[in-house]
């Protein structure tokens, strides 16, 4: 919701300080945290490669599979795309991997028509515990970037509600609605129900006083 925005600027509370006493302990899992652990499954090495006579015009040289891989890699490290063929390259010369690497216009190219896979649907049919919430989504601009630029005030700023509903035994989200900032929580609740397939055993808001409720 909208005046969950500035959240974080309210209470301010002093974080707790704990003595540490088991040095040892504490520095080897800082070390652990640098660590990095690389393996290439047999899997990846076989379809590395696109198949012959796919489609009309030149075929391509790697599948989708090497180019999400490296796609990924940037994500999680924060790369740039030459950075990306450097990194994957390098990883492959420690491994021993005698395997070409895509370019950054390969990757920068193919990226914009790449078919991600959709999270698999849920099979289970057994009852769902559901518990509910929304936050509210702040829309960008040209307001906002004469705000941060020049200093002026915006009259009136836009906002959407999300609200998101996720199995409380496994974690998922099972079901999501984006709102206007009018409409309210218990309206969004039908919109969100009628996403899921499985039976609600208990639906809950996020604490004893959602305006959600609970049943």
């Amino acid at each position: 919701m909208p005046f969950k925005a500035n959240a974080d600027r309210r209470h301010k509370f002093t974080k707790a300080k704990y003595k540490v006493t088991n040095w040892p302990e504490y520095n080897e899992s800082l070390r652990r945290r640098g660590d990095v652990t690389d393996w290439i499954e047999e899997r990846v090495a076989k379809t590395w490669f696109a198949p012959e006579n796919q489609w009309r015009g030149r075929p391509a040289e790697f599948s989708e599979l090497a180019i999400e891989t490296c796609l990924e890699v940037r994500v999680v490290f924060g790369l740039a795309l030459r950075q990306t063929q450097g990194f994957v390259r390098s990883v492959f010369y420690l491994m021993e991997l005698v395997l070409p690497v895509p370019d950054f216009t390969t990757l920068s190219r193919r990226a914009d028509g790449l078919k991600l896979l959709n999270p698999k649907p849920r099979t289970n049919s057994e009852p769902v515990t559901l518990v509910i919430d929304s936050a509210g989504v702040k829309i960008f601009g040209a307001g906002e970037w004469q705000e941060t630029k020049h200093g002026t005030r915006i009259k009136r700023r836009t906002w959407r509600k999300l609200h998101l509903s996720l199995d409380l035994n496994t974690g998922e989200i099972v079901c999501s609605e984006l709102t206007e900032d009018t409409v309210a929580d218990p309206t969004a609740v039908p919109d969100l129900l009628d996403q899921i397939q499985n039976t609600v055993a208990t639906f809950l808001g996020v604490s004893d006083v959602s305006i959600y409720g609970s049943r």
